[in-house]
């Protein structure tokens, strides 16, 4: 601070510098009375701006940044209701896998009854018709040997008479035909 009025001291230099000022401002044109004029302007042009301009610019920009914010809120809303969506999806889909998976294990269980039930069915049928295929394959090898008793009795008797020579009974053809019948049953 003591450097200051050592300068103001010496006025020939401040009035040498007020001189040179004077004589730029005489060189670019310079008015005072002009400058002070725009100056007034200026402020008169500047007030008006803030007032019909640059408040209503600033409210549309307030009111820009407020829908902005609603919508980045309703964005992360929406995340958060499709998050939301997503895990009930996937619990119904879960749900869903684990009811078809009951359905196909019982579907299974079903088919092995009724696979066992016509198993079973079948088997029983099958020893039926073995059981009727016996029964009818004993009364056609009871019929066969009731006919080869008869065919070899027959043959006995007429190949005894031929032996023989002579003409045989009812009697002595009934005895040969049980006998023959016997041999041939042993």
């Amino acid at each position: 601070m003591t450097f200051i009025p050592v300068l103001a001291a010496e006025s020939g230099i401040v009035d040498a510098l007020v001189e040179s000022t004077r004589r730029t401002g005489e060189t670019f044109g310079f008015n005072a009375w002009l400058f002070f004029s725009q100056i007034i302007s200026f402020c008169i042009v500047a007030f008006l701006l803030q007032k019909f301009a640059y408040k209503p610019i600033l409210t549309i920009l307030e009111e820009r940044r407020k829908r902005i914010a609603d919508g980045l809120a309703n964005a992360d809303k929406i995340k958060q209701q499709l998050a939301e969506s997503e895990q009930r999806y996937q619990e119904i889909l879960t749900k869903a896998n684990a009811e078809a998976q009951k359905m196909i294990d019982e579907a299974r269980a079903s088919a092995a009854v009724v696979k066992d039930r016509e198993t079973q069915r079948a088997i029983s049928e099958a020893e039926q018709i073995l059981t009727k295929a016996r029964e009818a394959a004993a009364l056609e090898h009871t019929k066969m040997l009731g006919d080869l008793k008869r065919e070899v009795g027959r043959l006995v008797i007429g190949t005894t008479a031929k032996v023989t020579g002579k003409v045989l009974t009812a009697d002595d053809q009934k005895r040969l035909s049980e006998e023959a019948a016997r041999e041939v049953a042993a």
